[in-house]
Formats: structure tokens, sequence, C-alpha cells
């Protein structure tokens, strides 16, 4: 590690009815990787966009390579060689991976728009990244976690000496997880300076030199990772010890709930079966591109349905689009909350009575004003999202209050069966286990509960019961006790497997 190429002193932020950072400090050094943690609504990301531009600060000092800033813009702080990854993707979908890579930055020849070298540019830096993509392609076509690698490379383009990381990792698979690694390793190596922001600690071991912990919006502490434990950042991240990462609550199985028999959409859901009963809560593990999704996406009429039944309750329901599975009792949270989950521009209180019109209005379709407050404040008290207000724009939540809010309009109208699908993508760890305990007081009630996750430890510490899938098929299911990770992972590639022995 080598001299101090960032240095943030006394930085505060207002926003209306918000202080979003209290004079908080901040240091990064050449060829370090330095994690900034913290809860959802710490201040990170905030502080992050005041040192790359896209804010502006209210108070305190900005030095970077030495050299003292007032505000910057987004471009003065590309020049100065300062860029940031963020968490949600900022794609133009329709160009490709070329164009977005040099949006803004466009290579021109004989003042004529060249396709041709920004390809081969993008080409060059792509390969020497090691990612396998062609610069052509475009990026609405990609996987999430291709387009993740995209805005990645972009970020290297701008041959940056300050990369800021924000929750990189979140839409990889492992295999590029271990891409991401090599390319921070090569990047400490020429003399970067990286700053790390991601809610899953695990990872820290294999790439961090140091951690800035943030709280409530102000600075905490900052040491050497390699002088503290995950029990200490946790008790320093959230101001006190958590007891337990996935808390359990034990409920006598009850009658079935919900019942799928042979669901066939599209080539990701092949013939599948399963059952839902009161008092569990069913984990669907398996790898990217297995099918679990689109699962729930048929299950709850957004997908359309080739064949198959659905049966609530012993009474078979029609469902072809997601009102009649809402009318039905049947609700989702799904992946993207921001893009399918919330009208971001809207208020909490919009946000929740927006899918329970039909419980607030009167026959004349007239809102009852009291009933949706009632219902409003009903849902941020029980869940108790960070706001000062329900007429807060959700747009302006941390991640974890947004996934609240999705959760929270669902079960204000007391459905019988709630789907979760990556319910704790993006949030931190004390949010993670409000979200645990959530579910865990919907199993209590008796309403059937089942989620996807990606994170393997998570659905063996919260599932009573795990059905894995592969390929549009599910391929076994086990009990929480019997569940092993070799167990779980022998199941999510059988289908490849049987495949081989086929040919075999």
């Amino acid at each position: 590690m080598g001299e101090t190429i960032v240095s943030m002193k006394n930085i505060s932020k207002n926003f209306p009815g918000v202080r979003a950072l209290d004079h908080v400090q901040f240091e990064l050094r050449s060829g370090e990787v330095m994690a900034l943690l913290g809860e959802n609504g710490a201040g990170k990301s905030t502080l992050m966009k005041i040192l790359s531009g896209v804010y502006t600060r209210d108070e305190g000092s900005l030095e970077i390579f030495g050299k003292e800033y007032g505000d910057l813009t987004p471009r003065q702080a590309q020049e100065i060689g300062v860029a940031i990854i963020h968490q949600e993707l900022n794609m133009c979908r329709h160009l490709s991976v070329a164009e977005n890579m040099f949006l803004g930055r466009e290579k021109v020849k004989a003042g004529v728009l060249s396709n041709a070298q920004m390809e081969e540019e993008a080409a060059r830096i792509l390969e020497e990244l090691k990612i396998d993509m062609d610069p052509g392609q475009v990026v609405g076509e990609l996987p999430v976690s291709k387009q993740q690698m995209v805005e990645i490379a972009k970020a290297l383009s701008t041959h940056a000496r300050i990369l800021i990381m924000d929750e990189p990792t979140s839409a990889l698979t492992a295999r590029e997880i271990e891409d991401l690694f090599r390319i921070i390793r090569d990047l400490k190596a020429k003399g970067c300076g990286i700053v790390y922001i991601s809610h899953r600690l695990e990872e820290l071991s294999h790439i961090v030199d140091r951690v800035t912990i943030m709280r409530d919006g102000q600075f905490i502490t900052s040491m050497n990772f390699k002088d503290t434990t995950l029990d200490e950042i946790i008790a320093n991240m959230v101001g006190r010890e958590i007891k337990e990462k996935f808390p359990r609550v034990s409920c006598k199985k009850g009658k079935k709930i919900l019942e799928v028999r042979n669901l066939n959409a599209g080539h990701m859901v092949r013939n599948v079966n399963f059952s839902l009963y009161e008092g569990e809560i069913v984990g669907f593990a398996g790898l990217m591109g297995a099918g679990r999704t689109e699962t729930t996406r048929a299950i709850f009429g957004v997908d359309l349905k080739e064949s198959g039944e659905i049966i609530l309750d012993g009474k078979p329901v029609t469902i072809r689009k997601p009102e009649d599975a809402i009318r039905a009792g049947i609700v989702l949270a799904p992946e993207d909350r921001k893009k399918d989950g919330l009208c971001t521009k809207l208020s909490i209180r919009h946000n929740i009575a927006l899918p329970n019109l039909d419980l607030i209005c009167n026959k004349f379709g007239v809102i009852n004003s009291q009933k949706e407050l009632e219902m409003c404040d009903r849902v941020v008290e029980n869940l108790k999202v960070k706001t000062p207000s329900v007429e807060v724009n959700t747009g302006n939540l941390s991640g974890g209050n947004q996934q609240k809010v999705v959760v929270g309009k669902w079960l204000a109208r007391n459905s019988r069966v709630v789907i979760f699908d990556e319910p704790t993508r993006g949030i931190d760890v004390a949010a993670k286990v409000e979200i645990y305990n959530l579910m865990n007081d919907l199993k209590k009630q008796g309403i059937a509960v089942m989620f996807v996750s990606s994170e393997m430890p998570e659905v063996m510490g919260i599932a009573d019961r795990i059905i894995v899938m592969c390929d549009g098929r599910i391929t076994g299911e086990m009990s929480a006790e019997e569940a092993t990770q070799s167990g779980i992972l022998t199941l999510a590639t059988q289908f490849e497997n049987k495949l081989e022995a086929e040919a075999k």
C-alpha cells in the first residue's frame, strides 16, 4: 500500500427530511482494497457519489491525489481518474456492449462515429480482463450477470486509478465472482485504489486490506481487515451484536395450502410439481438459469402457462394474470424490486395503496383516506420501515427498506401464499435478519412461504424444506436436517450429469 490518494474530511450531506452524512471521514491509499461497510441507509453510496461527482456536499473537504477540489461533476471526476460501478445497472439496453462502454466518449474518425474503432478497443479491454463477450452484442440481450461485467469493463476503459464498486457481485455467478477478484488483484498490483461496498461479508477475506465502517450517516471506525473479525465488523455496523444470523422457529406442519401440478411455461419451467404446507418455509435452490424465477413468475401469472394446475386450499384456481393471483391470495416479491416490485417515483403510501385499492375504496371507487393511511402506517410500523414519513418516494429509501415496502403491500391483503424471489439481494446483515423474522412470522400465522435464493447458507439456514431445480426441472427435495451444500450442488447439476450418462 502506498500514498494516500483520497482524503475526505468532515463530509456532510442533507436531503429533504434526512441527514444522510454527518461529518464523515474517509481515506483511500494506492494499491489497496478498502471495504466500505454499513447497513442500508448508513450513507456509503451517498459518500461515494460525492467522490464521483454525482452529488455535491454541504460541508467538508475533498483531496484527490494530494490536490484539494470543490464540488466535482461526474465528467471532472472521470478526468481525474475516478470511476464508479453502481449497484443499479445503468446500461442503455438497445445499444451494443462497445457503444455502452464508450457512451459519452465515442470514437470519431473524420467527423464520423467509428463503430469499428470502438468495437476494436472494447474487444481489447474485454480480452485484457479475460471477459468472454462479443463487443457487438446488444446489451439488452445479455443476462444481468454479463451486464454487470460490461459495467466493470466500462469503468476500467476510462483508465481509472480510483475505482468504486457498489455491490459488484450481487448479480454474478460464482465463476464470474472469481473473475472479478482476479481483475481486482491485477488492479491492486498496478497501484489502483479500490473502494469495495458489499453486504456479502464472507467475500471480504479474499480481497480486502482495510475496512471503514459507517452507521446512520456517521463514521464509526477504520481498521486493517486482518486485525478484526466478522462478528466485530457486524457489531460495529449495527451498533449491537446479532445473536443469530439465521433465526429459525419451529412450527407444527399443518394442512396443504398450495399444490402445483405438472406446470409448464417456456423451456425453463418443465413439468414442475410441488406442495406448500402451513407452518413451513420452502426454499428453492439451484444455479443461475435453473428456472426458479421463471417458476415464480408462471405461478403468479406474469408469464404465460402452457399447461398445469394450481390448487389453493384444495380448490383449483385459474391464474392468467397477476390480478388473478392477487385476488386468489398468492403474491410475489420479485427479484428486481425496482423494476418489477415498486413505482420508485411514487411515495410509500401510493406503493402500498396501489395493489390494495379494492380494500380501501368505497363502492363508488373513491379512496377512503383514513383506511389508506391506517394501512400504510400499519405496514411501516410492523415492518420497521426507516422513513420520516409515508410520503417519501420509495426511490429514496435504502434497498432493505424498499424490500420491506414490497412485502408490506402484500401483507396488507391477508394473503395465503407469499413468494419471495431473492428477498435479501443487496441488503445488509441486520435487514436480512428482519426479512428472515418476517418470513418466520408468516410461517407462524399459517401462511405458506416459498422463497428463491442463490445464497446456499441462507436456504439451509431458513428453509424447513429445500427443493432443488436444474434446467427447468425439479431434481430433488430434502429436509433442512438432511441438507448439505454438496448434496444441494449434486442435485443442482443432476440434469447435466444425467445427459452425460445418457451420452455414454
